[in-house]
């Protein structure tokens, strides 16, 4: 892992927690649209029963992991409801980073033994074998493959020798234009 998609996971990580520990402290006791449309159509008491009408609400069902300890967006045993909300949050995302961090860990390329092959430097997809072993690139910006006969690729990129050829008559037309700068011409 390179320095810098390190610092960028572990500010992605950081936010994620500041998230998820204070500010879900915030969110409205409201119920969401989900729980306002499974409320139409009800009548409720005072304590939040339905006392009339019929609604997707009366077919609710107590979930099969109510009793868990961090059910109800909260850690079971704790007074404090603020504590125990922004300690799940942070839980949460640990968890679920720790899982996707073993996702990709087991995910990744890992070179063939010997250290030949895809993932490796040295392999059939690394930088000495693109173009063979006396292969030269083209300038930047030019991704074109250079054919081992010198011609143009049948999408009309130059060919390495092509490249060679126009440098070498830049190079010469720009010492020769300097010494006829120089000689007064």
């Amino acid at each position: 892992m390179t320095r810098r998609l390190g610092w960028f996971l572990a500010g992605g990580l950081l936010v994620a927690l500041l998230l998820a520990g204070v500010v879900s402290n915030f969110a409205s006791g409201s119920p969401d649209g989900l729980d306002a449309t499974a409320r139409q159509g009800c009548t409720f008491g005072p304590d939040d029963e339905i006392t009339g009408g019929t609604c997707m609400l009366q077919q609710e069902r107590e979930h099969q992991l109510e009793g868990s300890p961090l059910a109800g967006y909260g850690i079971r045993g704790l007074g404090d409801g603020a504590l125990s909300t922004g300690l799940s949050g942070v839980l949460g995302v640990l968890v679920t980073f720790g899982i996707g961090a073993g996702v990709f860990w087991l995910a990744r390329r890992r070179p063939a033994p010997g250290g030949r092959g895809p993932g490796s430097p040295a392999g059939p997809d690394g930088p000495e074998n693109r173009n063979g072993p006396d292969s030269r690139t083209a300038p930047e910006g030019d991704t074109g493959r250079e054919s081992a006969t010198g011609r143009k690729s049948a999408a009309g990129r130059k060919s390495a020798a092509d490249w060679e050829s126009t440098a070498g008559r830049e190079s010469t037309a720009g010492r020769e234009s300097g010494a006829a700068r120089e000689a007064g011409v």
